[in-house]
């Protein structure tokens, strides 16, 4: 694989990576290499299969949201996501998340 940084269009809602800027509304621009590229995609294909363990679990009523060790898997896995795109993102994308005070979050928690 190379290790040439390309730019990616990033939407964390539904984890969606893509290289064109017009093929969908995007959140954050980032720099990344093909290998960084796929360990972000598999975090977001962690969050989607932790998503559908939970969903399962909701339908266990007597499970609290905070003993739920799929919810603490998405929260874990949403900070490396948001701490990629920290490192890898452009100085809007940093700002943003530091605005919303994400990456105070994550540091916090560490």
């Amino acid at each position: 694989m190379e290790n040439t940084k390309k730019t990616y269009y990033i939407t964390v809602a539904n984890g969606q990576i893509s290289q064109s800027s017009t093929a969908s509304a995007w959140d954050f621009k980032i720099e990344g290499t093909d290998e960084e590229i796929i360990q972000l995609r598999e975090y977001f294909d962690q969050v989607y299969s932790s998503d559908w363990q939970g969903f399962f679990r909701a339908h266990t009523p007597y499970v609290q949201y905070h003993y739920d060790r799929e919810n603490d898997a998405v929260d874990e896995t949403n900070k490396r996501i948001y701490q990629m795109i920290y490192e890898l993102g452009d100085e809007e994308a940093k700002e943003l998340i530091r605005t919303q005070g994400i990456i105070s979050k994550i540091n916090e928690q560490e």
